[in-house]
């Protein structure tokens, strides 16, 4: 009988607390430079949390190791839901799948909601005789290492988007140059230091509407109906698919009412009008996930990215 006061007054402590939270400043670490789409989503979700709220909801920058970095800045943070993280897949469902160990368990984030999700595009610098697919995957089988693309660093999207094309189009030498984030190694691609990238569409797509980079096709199932007459990768290799989204989470044991509390904030800031047509912008879909979704959404993911590194063969460099 304690036992069920106990648990009850524990419930009802809870739920007091969510109703209260927040009563000072919220901090959502991003594990990725400011610039790309990891940054940009959340930004634009955060601004409206402020609003409804009344309290400050800062977007903190943590960059480095493949979002390791961050990630383990929020593992270890208090569980008050003070401090959040908003994160591309890496942290959360791919790099448990390719570094040995880890200072942090992902499985033990509690899931909140994902902002939306954005394909990834084969984009060339237009130095490269290429203007198709078919013609790149024929340049590079022609003069095998002769090529080399940019990620936004191991372990990422874009980075095992690469390697599922390499290894799809038949094993390909194509070298891999790693950044930190997907801005340097954008602007890298366009300078012309290196040759091709698989990046998030959102912050490439202007430039590729501006001729300053060439979109050989994108990586969602079907053509992204922003750029239509750019293929789909799967019309050229059946079956490839390769979608970046942006999930929130909450360090291990913050309460379900908060995280509750917290995905409803951004349902309701993915409604408004102005929200949607900035994730419109950077080539997202919508989506406001529920923990529930989220965690069941992360597991299908986890499937997902372990089937793309089995197929491809990556391994850290």
């Amino acid at each position: 009988m304690r036992f069920f006061a106990f648990a009850l007054a524990f419930a009802l402590s809870c739920s007091v607390a969510a109703q209260e939270w927040p009563a000072k400043a919220v901090r959502i670490i991003v594990p990725f430079p400011a610039g790309g789409s990891a940054d940009l989503l959340p930004r634009a979700v955060a601004e409206k949390l402020t609003e409804r709220w009344g309290q400050p909801v800062i977007v903190d920058n943590r960059p480095g190791a493949a979002g390791n970095i961050g990630a383990e800045a929020v593992f270890r943070a208090d569980a008050d839901g003070y401090t959040l993280m908003s994160s591309p897949p890496p942290p959360l469902v791919i790099n448990k799948l390719l570094y040995p160990k880890l200072a942090y368990d992902p499985d033990e984030f509690v899931p909140i909601s994902v902002i939306g999700a954005i394909p990834n595009v084969l984009l060339v610098h237009p130095k490269v005789p290429a203007a198709s697919v078919a013609e790149l995957i024929a340049y590079a089988r022609a003069n095998p290492g002769k090529l080399n693309y940019a990620s936004q660093g191991n372990g990422t999207t874009s980075h095992l988007t690469a390697e599922l094309f390499k290894a799809m189009a038949g094993g390909l030498q194509i070298t891999h140059i790693p950044y930190k984030g997907s801005a340097p190694a954008l602007t890298d691609l366009l300078g012309g230091q290196v040759d091709m990238m698989c990046d998030n569409l959102g912050v490439s797509l202007p430039h590729v509407r501006a001729g300053k980079l060439k979109a050989l096709a994108v990586a969602s199932r079907k053509r992204f109906p922003g750029l239509p007459e750019v293929p789909a990768l799967a019309e050229t290799l059946p079956g490839f698919e390769a979608v970046a989204w942006f999930g929130i989470v909450a360090p291990p044991k913050t309460s379900p009412a908060i995280a509750d509390k917290v995905a409803l904030g951004v349902q309701e800031a993915l409604k408004l009008a102005d929200v949607r047509k900035r994730l419109a912008d950077l080539s997202a879909e919508p989506l406001g996930y529920s923990p529930a979704e989220t965690a069941r959404f992360m597991r299908q993911e986890v499937e997902r990215w372990s089937a793309v590194i089995r197929t491809a063969g990556v391994k850290l460099e």
